[in-house]
């Protein structure tokens, strides 16, 4: 069985008095179906989990992001829909970051390939809008994290040690 290690980010932003969250539309091989997901990708040689979530945030969402704290890692089966169409055995690593820059939706010609979109959604509506159970279970860990490090509201907080 084939193993994948990736790593994804919850970037989080507080706007207009609340929290907000960043989403991508993945591109679908249905285009009549789409769903909301958390930016996420493999890790590269060499690189570390925390590293590749804040890479693939900025690759895919186009914003940067600085690591809060490591949220959990998700484990799942997927059966590749291309290629040679294998069981996959895949561990996910989820980080807590905070928006630095950048503008949403802003994506290089070639993410198109794999990101129809990114956006701002309220941090308490993901875990109805995203389609993927662990990445819901992992939006509501990003809420109680930050319900519990409220100095994380003022704009320009620490970063927690």
């Amino acid at each position: 069985m084939v193993r994948e290690v990736s790593a994804g980010g919850v970037v989080v932003r507080r706007m207009r008095g609340r929290w907000w969250m960043a989403a991508i539309e993945p591109q679908l091989h249905d285009p009549g179906n789409s769903v909301l997901a958390l930016p996420k990708g493999l890790i590269d040689p060499g690189e570390s989990a925390a590293e590749a979530a804040v890479r693939e945030v900025r690759e895919e969402t186009g914003v940067r992001a600085e690591l809060i704290s490591k949220l959990d890692d998700i484990k799942y089966f997927y059966v590749r829909n291309w290629g040679d169409g294998q069981r996959v055995f895949k561990v996910v690593s989820f980080f807590l970051l905070r928006y630095a820059a950048g503008r949403i939706d802003d994506v290089s010609r070639a993410m198109r390939e794999e990101v129809r979109r990114a956006l701002w959604i309220p941090l308490d509506a993901a875990p109805e809008q995203l389609a993927y159970r662990g990445e819901r279970e992992m939006a509501l860990r990003a809420r109680q994290y930050l319900a519990q490090h409220l100095e994380l509201e003022a704009p320009h907080a620490a970063k927690p040690a």
